[in-house]
This record gives structure tokens, C-alpha cells and sequence, in this order.
């Protein structure tokens, strides 16, 4: 399974704006992604619930896996962003 370790780029780290952003963008893929802190169980990118319930705050790691990736890379790419800044 691929999988990507990143920082969280965004401000105020995964909470409610980047979160539903990420679940926005991870919905519209043709595969599942997990998302989640090293050691601890993933959830599903696709939650924006799930997501803020890891508790990940800027600078923290953060593992993006799954099927493809291509889509691992994309929902990667968008927890490094500072999702507040746009």
C-alpha cells in the first residue's frame, strides 16, 4: 500500500476548514485514503469528522495511504498547504 509521511503545513493544523478541504478532495477519488498520526489507527480522508479527531496540529506527521498513488500524493500534498491561508 502506498504511503507518504508529510507535515501538517496549515496554521491551526487539521481542524474544521483544512479538514473538510482534504474530505472535499479525498471524496472525489477513485480509491480510498487513510490519513492518519504514526502508531495510531488511520481514518478515512474522506471524513472531515475522522480527520479532526486525530488531534494533528501544524508541524506534527502525518502517514496518507492507500490504493493508489497518485491519490496519495494529492491528499498529501493539500495536508503540507496551509489550507487556512487561501
Amino acid at each position: 500500500m502506498p504511503t507518504r509521511t508529510v507535515t501538517v503545513g496549515s496554521a491551526v493544523g487539521l481542524h474544521a476548514r483544512p479538514a473538510a478541504i482534504i474530505s472535499e478532495a479525498a471524496g472525489d477519488l477513485d480509491s480510498d485514503v487513510l490519513i492518519g498520526v504514526p502508531g495510531d489507527e488511520p481514518v478515512d480522508a474522506g471524513s472531515s469528522l475522522l480527520i479532526m479527531t486525530l488531534g494533528a496540529g501544524n508541524g506534527d506527521t502525518i502517514e496518507v495511504s492507500g490504493d493508489n498513488q497518485a491519490d496519495v500524493d494529492a491528499i498529501a500534498a493539500l495536508v503540507e498547504k496551509d489550507l487556512d491561508a487561501e
